[in-house]
């Protein structure tokens, strides 16, 4: 069993973390996950257990961070009523500064006041998190730093301290708050009715309530709630959302509009084809909504990089703090108590703790913004290595709208051997299957088809009144022992046979995507080693498409077990670090792309179960889209770097500075609250994507 639940008042990624192991340990709870960016949480558990299983969550929750709910919408302390407490504390801290009284207590008393509205609730969160056996965590780092300089008598220091600890978490809070809101309006495709037509009436239901085959009316300025084709009418849809793509796109009756698309001026009648929960705009949702849950090796690095790194360097400024005075002559022990304090504050982790997580946020959320659905942070590194991309070719590198080009009959007329071969096309959704029933262009009688059974790479066998028919590729002639005449034509060609003697054949031609020649042509810029295609077509057709694209490689009348072996032999042909990306759209591809380091499939013509099984959508069928996606890897992966190597440098130079006395605290406090304000900044960045 799987839930999903709604987590407010969380705004610590390093408490997430610590939240989500603890949900683990939980008899019955196969797995937990906690997404921080989306404030979401997904249990896995046996089956039966919900209520009590929900009960011993949040009693963890309870435990672990009170001030955090799964049911009700709360927030853990607004940002306006943070911003106001540390005005009025800077305030005091000014006064007391620039101010120096008669009597040296009255300052030290305002430094005190100034500290307990600015830094009150960090101790206390300090001592509760003490009791629950989480010691080292950034609020018990700030408490211990800050108490102890007022201990040695650094008021100011001790009150600047966790002031400007403060500002860098308001600071925080807003980037992460705008972050999820960037995210919030990219994905607000979310419908929140449906005009369906009952009973000769017009009635707005949730989305969810609507059957296949039933009929919405879509007015104008509404959102498509449903996946279906327009029956009545004609408009121009916003498909930005969905596809990435800012010219609207122009519907008239019988062509599919996607739910998520918003109706811009004509009312349409569109009749369902999925249900909500199947729809595209459901399925999108889901994906961005869940993507970060999958955590990249940088993420994971870095929880267990803060997980032993603060305790070794609490227990390193205990040692600093009261072995040199012991053996030092002279040493005093308020001045290295001093450079223990300061070693603390720099050694809080909160500049990657949330900064990496933010940056494949925000590469996912631009990402999506371009019409690329990436399923994880996971993938989005992965991206980044790709060596090898192969490719499907029909409805991939090729429109995969295929049309008749020559019917070849033998002792029959061309009409009756392009009627035999719709016929027995006539339950297949094949781009080929559906060319030869638009050729055929009259009403097909079902009644005179007994029984059609599709061979996977063959073709189709078929009963069609009193004649057993045979529509298929060569392999199939071949192995039916079925005497033909090879054609040589470039295209793909049905051979036909009826009552086992040749019938002869249907020419069909496909046409190479514009943009195939864009995509290959930057791939290979973007110094990808190898282009690859396969295909399920003969050799000529095949190496003819392959030959104008420019690629390096490509394999032939391949079954869905020959993708899988060829692609299984290129896994071995790339580096140790390098990913190899396979690209499809059929059903066919399913195996190979859940087989690939990264599967990509094209989301808008693509198949149910390859986008299913597939790490990377392309909404818009463009192979030019893998070239966008793997500049925001990239980008995206350069940025995490830049955090990484930054953060640590800082804080390391610090720490040693620190421990020799050639710092203070308010270099401290620019290697935890600076550091942390910078890399935050920067991680923003790769939200902003040009598209």
């Amino acid at each position: 069993m799987k839930s999903k639940f709604k987590i407010n008042g969380l705004d610590c990624a390093n408490c997430a973390n610590e939240l989500e192991r603890a949900i683990q340990k939980l008899d019955g709870i196969k797995s937990a996950n906690i997404n921080f960016m989306a404030q979401k949480m997904e249990l896995e558990y046996d089956e039966d257990i919900k209520e009590e299983i929900i009960i011993e969550v949040k009693k963890v929750i309870k435990k672990e961070e009170p001030d955090v709910t799964i049911e009700e919408v709360h927030e853990a302390v607004p940002i306006k009523k943070k911003g106001i407490k540390i005005i009025l504390a800077a305030i005091l801290f000014f006064i007391a500064v620039t101010i120096k009284f008669n009597n040296e207590l009255i300052n030290n008393i305002i430094y005190i006041i100034s500290y307990i509205i600015v830094g009150l609730e960090i101790v206390r969160k300090a001592i509760r998190n003490i009791t629950k056996g989480k010691v080292f965590d950034e609020n018990f780092l700030m408490a211990v730093a800050t108490i102890g300089a007022f201990g040695i008598g650094e008021f100011p220091e001790a009150v600047a301290v966790m002031l400007f600890y403060q500002v860098g978490e308001l600071f925080q809070s807003y980037a992460v708050d705008k972050s999820r809101k960037s995210i919030s309006k990219l994905m607000d495709i979310r419908p929140d009715f449906a005009n369906v037509e009952r009973e000769g009436k017009i009635q707005k239901v949730n989305p969810e309530d609507v059957k296949i085959g039933e009929t919405i009316v879509i007015k104008p300025g509404e959102k498509v709630p449903l996946d279906g084709y327009v029956i009545e009418g004609k408009s121009s849809l916003d498909t930005k959302a969905l596809t990435g793509e800012s010219l609207p796109r122009e519907v008239t009756e019988g062509e599919l509009v996607l739910s998520g698309s918003i109706n811009l001026n004509g009312l349409i009648k569109i009749e369902v084809t999925k249900e909500y929960g199947e729809s595209t705009v459901s399925k999108i949702l889901d994906l961005v909504e869940n993507a970060s849950s999958k955590k990249s090796k940088s993420e994971n690095f870095i929880t267990k990089f803060a997980r032993y790194y603060t305790p070794i360097v609490v227990i390193i400024a205990l040692i600093l703090a009261s072995i040199p005075p012991l053996i030092i002559k002279d040493a005093a022990f308020s001045e290295w108590i001093y450079r223990a304090l300061s070693f603390l504050v720099v050694s809080c982790p909160c500049a990657l703790v949330i900064s990496i997580p933010l940056s494949f946020f925000g590469g996912i959320g631009g990402a999506s913004k371009m019409g690329i659905l990436i399923k994880g942070s996971n993938y989005l590194e992965q991206l980044a290595n790709t060596e090898i991309i192969i490719f499907d070719k029909t409805g991939t590198l090729t429109e995969g709208v295929f049309e008749v080009q020559k019917v070849n009959a033998i002792d029959m007329t061309e009409e009756e051997l392009l009627k035999i071969t719709a016929y027995s096309e006539n339950y297949s959704n094949h781009p080929i299957s559906l060319s030869v029933k638009k050729a055929y262009g009259k009403e097909i009688d079902e009644k005179q088809i007994i029984k059609t059974q599709e061979l996977s790479g063959l073709g189709i066998v078929a009963r069609i009144g009193e004649q057993d028919v045979l529509v298929g590729n060569e392999k199939l002639m071949n192995e039916k022992q079925v005497k033909f005449t090879k054609c040589n034509e470039i295209g793909t060609v049905l051979y036909v046979a009826i009552e086992g003697k040749y019938a002869g054949y249907i020419l069909i031609a496909d046409k190479i995507k514009k943009d195939s020649i864009k995509a290959i042509k930057e791939l290979k810029k973007n110094e990808i080693k190898q282009t690859v295609m396969l295909t399920g077509d003969r050799k000529n057709v095949g190496e003819s498409v392959a030959k104008e694209l420019g690629l390096d490689k490509v394999y032939t009348e391949l079954l869905p077990d020959g993708k899988v072996e060829k692609v299984e032999n290129l896994l071995k042909e790339k580096s140790e670090k390098g990913k190899l990306t396979f690209v499809g759209d059929g059903i066919n591809d399913a195996p190979v792309l859940a087989l690939a380091d990264i599967g990509i499939a094209m989301g808008a013509l693509g198949s149910d179960a390859a986008i299913e099984a597939a790490d990377v959508v392309l909404m818009t069928d463009e192979p030019s889209k893998i070239v966008n996606a793997i500049h925001l890897s990239k980008r995206t992966m350069r940025i995490v770097k830049e955090n990484i190597v930054f953060a640590i440098f800082v804080k390391v130079l610090v720490l040693i500075l620190s421990a020799f006395g050639l710092s203070t605290m308010w270099e401290a406090v620019f290697a935890d609250v600076g550091v942390s304000v910078i890399a935050i900044i920067n991680a923003l960045r790769v939200l902003r994507v040009k598209f």
